[in-house]
């Protein structure tokens, strides 16, 4: 029986690596006001899950929770510094906001996205600059 165990378990594990991948990043995120640029003390809260496929294509939404939020963008700089807006999501209901269809990166946001240098974070009246946000990590 364990002879024919082997054979099975290496066609699996061949099939397992010989499968495209579909994203390189796809996860859960925790949008803070710990993790702005300087921190901002805030009750609200964001959560959702943002994918970057191979070929740069992002999708993905988020919710928020505690704000009246004026923004949501996906930005590009390192935890711990402020960047420019690279995508701009699109305001739902009831806090959602989500990345355009057929968004996609450039070469050079895709190597920053590698190097974990994009972030997504949501703008508020009261915390123009951001009020919650979370690095993406790959």
């Amino acid at each position: 029986m364990k002879h024919l165990q082997q054979p099975l378990l290496r066609a699996a594990l061949g099939l397992a690596l010989a499968a495209p991948v579909a994203a390189a990043w796809a996860g859960d995120l925790k949008l803070t006001g710990e993790q702005e640029v300087p921190p901002v003390q805030t009750m609200a809260l964001g959560t959702g899950s943002i994918s970057v496929a191979e070929d740069g294509t992002v999708s993905g939404s988020i919710k928020t929770t505690g704000v009246d939020a004026l923004a949501a963008h996906i930005h590009h700089a390192a935890a711990g510094s402020n960047g420019p807006v690279i995508i701009p999501l699109t305001k739902g209901e009831n806090g959602s906001w989500s990345v355009p269809q057929g968004t996609k990166l450039t070469p050079d946001q895709m190597k920053a996205y590698r190097a974990g240098e994009l972030y997504v974070n949501v703008h508020s009246a009261a915390q123009q600059s951001g009020e919650v946000r979370a690095q993406l990590k790959p």
